[in-house]
């Protein structure tokens, strides 16, 4: 049995973890805080700050197959760079292709640099679309309609133009050399630009020529999650994240049959195939529900969940899976597949049913 040791107890931590067991591997998650929320989820919990006890870390490492950071904290992320030749495994993770995804300005920058279509900056006329340039693309975007709320922006804000359009992600593995473009899925948002929902989609060669572009000349070893819109005038690529992605990589997994934590090992291994046909074609549907005050079940995104205190599974049947965060606002993440649309919505209904049933003794 492999044993994948995972620096970050949150969302991405849990998504990493998830996929990791899936895959037959134990799970050693380690985060400085003593109420990570997968703290119970995982097999090994370790509490401490890697920063501050790096020889503990250093020690971990001779016990494990590979380390994965799961975290966007930028002070421990460098800090993993500056000690990743002294590991006794291999750090899952391009150091180097994350310093440019997580400052938009670069990426744009890089964007640019290989004619990639993106969305226009600073345009002349509103609505404008503005974000900040160093934090995951939900937290703090907004649209902006008129010219006089530009003058309120919090400085170094990004204004591009507005696209109207669905937002598609795909995910990129390479190993350096040979680049593996995984599953297209649709990544529904809520007003405040969250996720709530992903599902598949079928494949669009632009995206995965773009995406396969993007990753073989940064050059990637690692994984990487393409965002773009999709509408009208074709598709704009808004962002890259070179890090480990949450909800998308379950959507995948039960969509494709490819298995991401898989995968990233084959990167640091024996290396990966440039993406054939994938291993199935089926639909899956992916989404949190929150449990409100008068017991509706309303769509929140995964913010909501990142303020909760425990996340593990609640229940489980062919085609089913449901996870609980609790917290002051529990919620629910519910898996559901099937060999086709029908089936996993079918699922879907047997679920909620479920669900309605024993929502009373979930919290």
């Amino acid at each position: 049995m492999k044993t994948i040791c995972l620096i970050g107890g949150k969302l991405q931590g849990f998504e990493a973890a998830y996929l990791s067991k899936k895959a037959g591997m134990k799970v050693v998650v380690i985060d400085k805080n003593p109420q990570a929320l997968i703290r119970n989820y995982a097999d090994e919990f370790h509490c401490f700050d890697v920063i501050k006890e790096p020889e503990k870390l250093l020690g971990i490492s001779k016990n494990v197959d590979a380390v994965l950071p799961v975290n966007e904290n930028l002070e421990c992320i460098e800090f993993l760079s500056s000690v990743k030749e002294k590991f006794s495994c291999p750090v899952l993770f391009d150091f180097e292709a994350y310093r440019i995804s997580r400052d938009k300005k670069k990426s744009k920058e890089y964007f640019a640099s290989i004619g990639v279509p993106t969305p226009q900056d600073k345009p002349s006329r509103p609505p404008y679309f503005v974000k900040p340039p160093c934090e995951s693309s939900s937290v703090g975007a907004r649209i902006i309609y008129d010219e006089e709320e530009l003058g309120t922006l919090e400085q170094g804000m990004l204004v591009e133009e507005y696209v109207e359009g669905e937002v598609v992600s795909l995910e990129v593995i390479g190993d350096g050399t040979r680049f593996a473009v995984v599953k297209e899925t649709l990544v529904h948002i809520d007003g405040t630009y969250d996720c709530h929902m992903v599902t598949p989609l079928p494949p669009d060669p632009s995206f995965r020529e773009i995406s396969h572009s993007l990753a073989a000349n940064l050059p990637l070893k690692g994984i990487m999650d393409v965002e773009a819109i999709s509408g009208p005038p074709g598709l704009k690529i808004i962002e890259i994240d070179a890090r480990f992605p949450s909800q998308t990589p379950t959507a995948v997994y039960y969509s494709s049959g490819v298995n991401l934590i898989e995968l990233l090992f084959c990167a640091f291994g024996e290396g990966v195939e440039e993406t054939g046909t994938l291993p199935e074609d089926r639909y899956c549907i992916y989404e949190h529900l929150m449990l409100a005050e008068n017991g509706a079940l309303v769509p929140v995104g995964e913010q909501v969940l990142s303020m909760g205190n425990d996340y593990g599974k609640y229940y489980e049947e062919p085609g089913i899976e449901i996870f609980l965060c609790k917290g002051k606002d529990p919620v629910f993440t519910l898996v559901f597949w099937g060999k086709d649309r029908e089936e996993a919505e079918n699922k879907k209904k047997t679920g909620l049913l479920i669900l309605k049933n024993h929502v009373g003794a979930a919290v």
